[in-house]
């Protein structure tokens, strides 16, 4: 049925089916009667929706209750009769369609009938095929198929056998792993573990496998918390073979990256514990009980109750032991770029490139995180040190403890530097201010002790060996070692090589950078005194030979023949009879050519030392000490210039003595370190009071020096040892000035600088004024000036003989001679001293003649040429007994005795270009002048001309 209404369809005909099918008679009378074909489909159209509906619709019921109230014959006919013929038309309907589909069903029957046909045969064919089975059942027998049944099982009992013994041995694997966690086989028993984890999961069927994997994970557990005890171990004594092991273990796991940041955790707990236990013992031991209160204080407090005795040895052990913790460091440093360039080089062969990039990217991040540890590890070794250093207040100890402290602080800064390349910022200032503040307080007290040294001092020669040198001194040894003091040079690594051993390199086999040697000292001896003048009787009569032989002349004359104006700039050309001719004049013949030096300047240079060892040992105050050094210098010098120098009535000789460098410095001296006050005012301010402390009281020459005796040349002997003494210390200055300016800071160099040119470089400059004095007064020119006065100079006649003054003030040359002699065979001359000698007493002779001269009222050309005569008889002695040439002062005298002859125009001339000579010589040359060859109106203009050349003066 095709229509749009469902109830046509041939699958809903069970709707229906309470219909009578009307037989083969009624089809036939059905399909005679005559039809309307609309009508019948109006008809059917008519029935209600609802006898369409589902198979449990009760159409009696249905209709009954459709019935009204009251009940209508004629409409209930006439509603049956409406029915039936709907019911005709739906059973013609049916009719028709089957009538239809007539074909279609026989030939579906006959399919069936065919198939019925085909089942019968199938079921003969099974029954032949069973009754064929019983047959081949009764053929084979059943132990043939029990054997194959027995096979199979044997088969499968086989591989149970496999895993049974399997299980077995993973239940044994506990014990295995128990002895080599004992052996220290971590790789190993990881791998292991980790085997018998993947056998297990293999097995996990089996319900003792899931206790089994448990107890592998425990295991597992178990060895990784073994292995992090193990990693610790490395942090304090580094071994190659068992941190190979740990890094083996840890990479099987594949926590590389965590055993890396549990690493840098255990070197940060190992410097805390180790710092702790070595002040504990030390504290525990000197307590002299086992009391537990130290080790619940804190380690900034347990510092706090170390010992000054035991303070030094337990800094040593501190820093032996933090160096053992930064020594691991640095070995696992290089254990790990070692593996680093292997892995690199296996990886390049290899063609895994995922694994490669995991393994570049592990090795990424080992390397920084090792790089940046280096910092922090050095970071906590400082602050631990800082904390020791600040428990104990340091000005307590002796200096050469104070040295040592430092020493090691240094080189563990030292150690720091060539660690992580750091400045080290915290323990140099924390170092920095105590150590200045207790150098400020010890150089105040060496200040002091030198004021007494000076005040003590006899100015007697401290016997030296010709071959003394500073770096003989203990406190100069740090200068020929390539390291700090604290280590002897026999301890020092010989290397050929130009680059320099680092300590790690040094000491990465063994050894301690920070053992304290005990015996340094006493393995080293100073041995620079010498018994007597000579070294040995040898030397002596030798010194006589070498210079009366023609073969050799004594370096120590050629080195000591100085120019005569300047004491100082040596002569280029000099011949061998020059030098020979010069035995008069070497007063230091007897002598060897020790240096000239005194107790008190043995102590300074011992001071300089001291002071330079701090400065070696800690570089940042190097200004501080250069300052406190430079000051000991000018003090000494100021000492020897108060002493021996000072003389107001030198300046007024017009002589210049005393250079305008020489006088500011010790103005210098004298206004920043000079405490010119006898006692202090009450009324002071309290900044002047803290002026005045930094200050030194003027040193006062000790009473049993006599500088006042003729016999002595007034105290000569003193005044050569003080002198030369300052100009040894000055050139052992300049001998440390290299090494000086190696270590000044840059912006302090000028500091230095200034020192040297205008302090150091004056002490020389001090012979000149010390050695004046002597010459003011060993000679009498006030008794040749009287003997000058006598002589009558008009005479009319030219003289053969010489006056009788030239002969006295040869005498007294001759006796200065003398007194010379004697003078040096207490203390050696040098060459310098006796040339500044002759020097000044020639100077002093020839201008005591000019002064005799101008005081001449009368003279004639006789009387002139008399002067003249004179003069060169006393330059044909003097020049015998002194090798000094030229003559000083020579054309000073010659000069003014030729002024005389000159005209009225000349000599105007030459008064405006000699102002080096006075007034009065000018003004006594015009006037006897006058009446010869100058008239009264010359000498007016000429004495116009002294008086404008004299009124700047005034």
């Amino acid at each position: 049925l095709t229509r749009k209404y469902p109830q046509e369809s041939l699958s809903d005909l069970g709707a229906i089916e309470s219909l009578r099918v009307p037989g083969k008679e009624e089809f036939r009378e059905l399909r005679e009667q005559p039809s309307d074909p609309q009508a019948e489909q109006e008809l059917i159209n008519s029935i209600e929706q609802v006898y369409f509906s589902a198979d449990s619709f009760d159409i009696v019921k249905y209709e009954l209750e459709k019935l009204p109230p009251v009940l209508n014959l004629q409409e209930l006919e006439e509603y049956r009769d409406k029915l039936k013929q709907q019911q005709a038309a739906v059973s013609k309907k049916v009719a028709d369609l089957i009538l239809e589909k007539q074909p279609a069903y026989v030939k579906e029957l006959e399919r069936v009938t065919s198939l019925q046909t085909g089942l019968q045969l199938a079921a003969v064919i099974c029954t032949n095929g069973r009754r064929h089975l019983n047959i081949a059942k009764e053929g084979f027998t059943q132990a043939s198929l029990g054997l194959l049944a027995n096979q199979r099982k044997r088969q499968l009992l086989i591989g149970l056998l496999k895993s049974l013994r399997t299980i077995k041995t993973l239940q044994r694997t506990d014990v295995r792993l128990s002895e080599m966690l004992e052996e220290e086989d971590y790789p190993g028993a990881i791998q292991l573990c980790l085997e018998c984890q993947k056998a297990a999961s293999t097995f996990k069927h089996y319900s003792c496998i899931s206790e089994l994997n448990s107890k592998l994970q425990d295991t597992l557990e178990q060895i990784e918390e073994q292995l992090d005890v193990a990693l610790s171990k490395i942090c304090k004594n580094f071994d190659i073979n068992h941190y190979t092991k740990v890094q083996q273990a840890y990479r099987l796991l594949g926590k590389t990256q965590t055993a890396m940041d549990q690493l840098h955790m255990h070197f940060t707990q190992a410097i805390h514990n180790t710092v702790f236990q070595v002040v504990l013992g030390y504290v525990e031991l000197c307590a002299g009980n086992t009391d537990t209160k130290f080790q619940k204080l804190q380690y900034k407090d347990l510092c706090t109750h170390v010992t000054p005795d035991s303070y030094i040895p337990c800094l040593a052990d501190l820093c032996k032991a933090l160096w053992e913790v930064m020594l691991s460091y640095y070995r696992t440093m290089e254990w790990h770029e070692k593996h680093d360039n292997e892995d690199s080089a296996s990886a390049s062969e290899g063609s895994n490139m995922i694994g490669t990039e995991e393994t570049n990217f592990d090795r990424g991040y080992i390397k920084k995180k090792l790089e940046h540890g280096l910092s922090r590890i050095w970071q906590d070794v400082q602050l631990k040190v800082k904390t020791y250093l600040l428990g104990t207040d340091l000005s307590i100890f002796k200096y050469d403890d104070f040295i040592f402290v430092l020493d090691i602080i240094s080189r563990l800064m030292q150690v720091g530097e060539e660690f992580c390349g750091s400045k080290s910022e915290v323990l140099q200032e924390s170092i920095r201010k105590q150590s200045v503040n207790y150098f400020k307080n010890y150089h105040r007290t060496r200040l002091d002790e030198l004021r007494m040294f000076l005040e003590n001092e006899t100015w007697e020669l401290c016997p030296v060996k010709s071959n003394f040198s500073i770096l003989q001194l203990h406190e100069f040894k740090f200068m020929e070692q390539s390291r700090s003091p604290s280590v002897s040079p026999s301890k020092q690594p010989v290397s050929n090589s130009s680059k320099a051993v680092t300590l790690f390199e040094q000491y990465c086999s063994g050894g301690n950078p920070f053992e304290i040697q005990a015996n340094h000292k006493d393995e080293e001896t100073e041995d620079v005194l010498a018994s007597n003048g000579y070294e040995s009787d040898e030397q002596e009569k030798s010194a006589y030979q070498e210079y009366d032989s023609d073969s050799d002349v004594p370096e120590e004359l050629k080195r000591d023949y100085v120019d005569e104006q300047t004491g100082d700039a040596p002569v280029k050309s000099v011949s061998r009879e020059t030098l020979k001719s010069r035995k008069k004049s070497d007063y230091s013949l007897n002598k060897v050519n020790a240096p000239i030096l005194t107790n008190t300047t043995l102590n300074v240079i011992r001071l300089v030392g001291k002071y330079m060892q701090m400065m070696n040992i800690l570089k940042p105050i190097a200004f501080d000490v250069i300052h406190f050094m430079s000051q000991l210098f000018d003090y000494y010098l100021y000492a020897i210039y108060t002493f021996f120098g000072r003389n107001d009535s030198l300046e007024s000789t017009g002589l210049g003595l005393s250079s305008s460098r020489l006088r500011t410095t010790l103005n210098r001296i004298q206004e920043s370190l000079i405490d010119l006050e006898v006692s202090a005012d009450p009324t002071a301010t309290l900044t002047a009071a803290e002026e005045r402390k930094e200050k030194v009281p003027s040193p006062h020459l000790s009473h049993l020096v006599v500088l006042t005796s003729g016999d002595t040349l007034y105290g000569l002997a003193e005044r050569v040892v003080a002198t030369e003494s300052l100009v040894f210390l000055a050139e052992q200055f300049e001998f440390l000035q290299p090494h000086l300016d190696a270590v000044m800071p840059a912006v302090k160099k000028p500091f230095l600088q200034q020192f040297y040119s205008q302090t150091v470089s004056t002490a020389s400059e001090l012979r000149k004024p010390i050695y004046w004095i002597v010459a003011g007064k060993a000679i009498d020119y006030e008794q040749m000036l009287l003997l000058m006065a006598n002589v009558k100079w008009d005479v009319k006649e030219i003289m053969s003989q010489h006056n009788v003054y030239v002969d006295a003030l040869l005498k007294e040359f001759e006796q200065f001679n003398r007194r010379l002699n004697e003078v040096s065979k207490r203390v050696r001359i040098p060459l310098p001293v006796s040339n500044i000698l002759w020097e000044h007493c020639i100077r002093l002779a020839n201008r005591t003649i000019v002064e005799g001269y101008a005081n001449v009222k009368k003279c004639s050309n006789e009387g002139r040429a008399l002067m003249q005569l004179d003069f060169q008889q006393f330059l044909m002695k003097l020049e015998k007994l002194t090798d000094i040439r030229p003559i000083p002062d020579k054309e000073f005298v010659e000069t003014y005795i030729k002024a005389y002859y000159l005209t009225e125009n000349d000599m105007e001339r030459w008064i405006k270009e000699h102002r080096e000579y006075s007034t009065k010589q000018l003004t006594n040359l015009v006037n006897v002048c006058l009446g010869s060859h100058i008239n009264k109106k010359a000498r007016q203009k000429l004495l116009a001309a002294i008086d404008d050349i004299d009124r700047p003066k005034r």
